[in-house]
């Protein structure tokens, strides 16, 4: 499997310049967790909400940009790497997102840890394994 069969095409931008306490009304409005930051038609960065102090808007926020406060440079991957090594980056390097990009460098897409979660929640594997479960755990209680 790979990438682009479970990105987010739709990518929430901001501009580097733009007031932290902005980004995170954004975020908020949009129901996201990440904003890809551009400087032009060029990726610059990423923000998280967690780069913004978390779900609540800590009242220090409005003295800081999104450039002051974003990721740089940002770990991408291609539309065509394997979900597997995906999923690799984002666990080796603590990441929630990797910003995709298409064969010519272009934002084509962001793959969230909670689009991996959706794919596992979704696999008929892991509804089988959650079944061979509940049966064990049954089993264990003495229960039928």
């Amino acid at each position: 499997m790979r990438v682009h069969e479970v990105m987010s095409k739709a990518v929430e931008t901001v501009k580097a310049k733009v007031a932290a306490s902005e980004a995170k009304t954004r975020m908020r409005q949009r129901h996201v967790h990440h904003l890809v930051v551009t400087d032009g038609l060029e990726l610059a960065g990423i923000v998280s909400e967690r780069d913004l102090g978390g779900p609540k808007l800590p009242k220090a926020l409005g003295k800081w940009t999104v450039a002051d406060l974003m990721t740089s440079p940002v770990v991408t991957v291609t539309t065509r790497t394997p979900l597997r090594r995906a999923a690799a980056l984002m666990k080796g390097r603590s990441l929630g997102s990797l910003v995709v990009t298409s064969a010519n460098g272009k934002v084509a897409g962001i793959v969230t840890v909670s689009d991996l979660l959706d794919l596992i929640a979704r696999t008929p594997e892991h509804r089988s394994n959650r079944a061979l479960r509940r049966v064990r755990d049954r089993e264990a209680w003495g229960e039928q």
